[in-house]
This record gives C-alpha cells, sequence and structure tokens, in this order.
C-alpha cells in the first residue's frame, strides 16, 4: 500500500502516539481520572503493531507473527492493568502530580518516547519490503516472547492473589514466582522484547540494526529510572523494621530467576557484575557484619 510520510514508518507512528498519548493527557488533565494511564500505554503498542502491518500491506509470515506476539502482550497487559486499578480505586504514582500539570505532561511525554521507542523493531520490520525466509533466530525470539510474557503473566496473577488475600495484609509478596526473583514481572517484560528483537534480526540491514534501541530502552528504563528503582526504595521504607525482610531482599535476586539458597551464597561482586543486584537498590539495607 506504499510508503506513507517515511520508508520506515518512524514519522508516521510518533504522529499517532503522540496523539493517542495527548488524547488520554488531556481526560487525566481535566477529569483527573488516571486509571487509564497503563492501559494508554499498552493499547498504543497494539494500534502502532497493527497499524503499520495492515498500512503496508505485504503480510510476510515475519511480520504477522511479531505483529500478534506485540498485539498479545498489549491487549494482556492493558487489560490486566486496567482492571487492577479499577479494583484497587488508584493509583498512587499520581498523588503528587495531580495537581500539577507540568509534572503530568512530563509523564505522558515519558509514556510516548516509550511506546514508540521500544515498538522500533515490529514498526521496521513491518515497514520493510525484505521478505527472508525462516531463520534460527525467529524460532529463537519466540521461544524468548514466550518464556517472557509467561513469566511476566504468572508473575502478575501470583502478586494480585498475594495482594488480594487479607491474610497478606501489610506483607511483602514472596509467593511463586516471586521467591526467586524480586521482580519477575519486569524479567519477563525485558526478556519478551528482546525476544522481539531477536526475531526481528532476519529482517534488518545497515542502519536498521538501531532498532536494538527499543529492548535497551526499555531494560534501561526498568533497571535505572521508573521500575526497580522506585519500587525497591519503597518497599526498603515500608518494611524497615522487618528483618524477615532484609534477609529475603539478601537472598532472592532482583531480576532473573534464581534459587535462593544459591543466590544468597554468592558473593556481592557476582552478584552486582552479573546479576544486576546494583547498589541503589540496597541504598537502605542494613551494613552487614
Amino acid at each position: 500500500m506504499g510508503t506513507v510520510i517515511d520508508s520506515h514508518f518512524l514519522a508516521l507512528t510518533a504522529i499517532v502516539t503522540v496523539g493517542y498519548q495527548f488524547f488520554f493527557f488531556v481526560i487525566t488533565a481535566l477529569l483527573r481520572f488516571d486509571k487509564v494511564t497503563d492501559f494508554a500505554g499498552s493499547t498504543n503498542f497494539v494500534i502502532l503493531a497493527i497499524l503499520t502491518l495492515v498500512v503496508k500491506g505485504s503480510w510476510h509470515f515475519r511480520q504477522v507473527v511479531l505483529s500478534m506476539l506485540v498485539i498479545m502482550w498489549g491487549l494482556r497487559l492493558g487489560v490486566f492493568l486496567l482492571m487492577r486499578i479499577l479494583q484497587w480505586g488508584e493509583d498512587r504514582r499520581f498523588d503528587q502530580m495531580r495537581e500539577n500539570l507540568g509534572k503530568l505532561a512530563v509523564f505522558w511525554i515519558f509514556q510516548a518516547v516509550w511506546v514508540w521507542t521500544v515498538s522500533l523493531p515490529v514498526t521496521v520490520v513491518n515497514a520493510s519490503d525484505r521478505k527472508p525466509s525462516l531463520k534460527a533466530q525467529d524460532v529463537i525470539g519466540w521461544i524468548m516472547w514466550s518464556i517472557g510474557i509467561f513469566v511476566e503473566a504468572t508473575s502478575d496473577q501470583q502478586k494480585l492473589a498475594f495482594k488480594n488475600s487479607p491474610e497478606n495484609r501489610g506483607k511483602w509478596c514472596n509467593a511463586g514466582l516471586w521467591k526467586y526473583s524480586r521482580h519477575p514481572n519486569y524479567f519477563g517484560e525485558i526478556f519478551l522484547w528482546w525476544g522481539i528483537f531477536v526475531a526481528a534480526t532476519p529482517g534488518l540491514k545497515n542502519a536498521e540494526w538501531l532498532v536494538i534501541l527499543g529492548p535497551i530502552f526499555l531494560t534501561m528504563l526498568l533497571l535505572f529510572i521508573s521500575g526497580l528503582p522506585l519500587l525497591e526504595e519503597s518497599a526498603d521504607k515500608k518494611y524497615a523494621n522487618v528483618p524477615a525482610y532484609w534477609n529475603y531482599k539478601r537472598t532472592t535476586s532482583p531480576l532473573i530467576l534464581l534459587p535462593p539458597a544459591l543466590y544468597g551464597k554468592l558473593p556481592s561482586w557476582f552478584k552486582t557484575t552479573f546479576l544486576f543486584e546494583f547498589p541503589l537498590y540496597n541504598r537502605s539495607l542494613p551494613q552487614e557484619n
């Protein structure tokens, strides 16, 4: 169906993303209704995948599969987060933003950047005219995506069930996959998007390899900005006087799923170098003797 604005759909997807996020920003700002925030982010991925697939009109096997993987992930996450916030009633992330339009705008701008950047592998593949045959990278990427979405969806449901149980009120989640990772849902999300990138590589050429910025951006975002650092700091403050929590933290991997008995025995330098146990996650951790 021809080229729209640019051959790789970068401008098209940027315009659509900005417009979509601006629409929900207006709703949030005018109505002070922040329950659609995560839904707007997740469904934006779905829109970009469908849009680029349909506009290009090639319907190559790789394009269809990658688009379907993004659609399934986006719909699953979007519906889950929407149902969760409707059940909980409020999003505490916006407690300091509701009365500050500038901070709220910055959040929505950042969300638009997140969606557009992370979507790059699928956007560029869907815009391509190349149709290489099935490669090992395709299968490897699909397997990575399957593992990632299983871990993310399972850990999301396990934590929701844990939080909804009255007997767990005031406790941190250490059930199911949360026994092996302090943030298994983030591990799943990072892993599945790296899987999408790997599955996209057979169709990439020259500067198109820059789409690796998508999974890199997501990884850096969750490891250093809006993911782990905020949740670790919040939990450290909440359970500061609970020795069992500090033991859980010392023996449980921050991201990659590992048996506590193994992780607890590893030296600190190994955890920091290979397992993402960065000092910023432990600024409030009591010093060991």
